[in-house]
């Protein structure tokens, strides 16, 4: 596969996750989620787009870092499987807390996300520094989210 295709497809995936994620936060971004009592260092509503759409393309260029060394790279398959399945559960983040409306199903689920997510940043420091630097962002957002929710919670 052409390289450049493979990185438009890792785009692809992560932003098929943003919009599901987008589908199941539309009918409670400006309803519900409001009427929630937040913490004074709740950040303001616009940041939350672009910061995911920059989020969204960091992790698919350290994935693509990854795919790009798949053959010489040991355990850069289990590392790219990891990938998708941490997309899944992300997605299904936004479908717990602002689809359902459960901010205490999300905190349970964005424990093994986290885990996940670290699991993820040694494996790609491992495989290419440069997936890793870009994978930090990620997690550090996830890791204020989890306190957000717990706050939330």
């Amino acid at each position: 596969m052409n390289r450049w295709l493979a990185l438009v497809l890792f785009i692809i995936a992560a932003f098929a996750t943003s919009a599901i994620g987008g589908l199941a936060t539309a009918s409670s971004v400006g309803t519900w989620y409001p009427t929630l009592n937040k913490p004074s260092w709740n950040p303001p509503a616009w940041i939350f787009g672009p910061v995911w759409s920059l989020l969204y393309v960091a992790m698919s260029v350290a994935a693509w870092r990854v795919w790009l060394v798949r053959a010489t790279a040991p355990g850069a398959g289990w590392t790219l499987r990891l990938w998708f399945a941490q997309l899944l559960l992300n997605a299904l983040w936004s479908v717990l807390f602002f689809g359902l409306r459960s901010p205490g199903a999300a905190l349970i689920e964005i424990v093994p996300l986290w885990y996940l997510l670290v699991a993820l940043q040694i494996r790609l420091a491992r495989t290419d520094r440069v997936a890793a630097f870009l994978w930090g962002p990620y997690l550090a957002w996830v890791s204020f989210a989890a306190f957000l929710n717990f706050t939330i919670w």
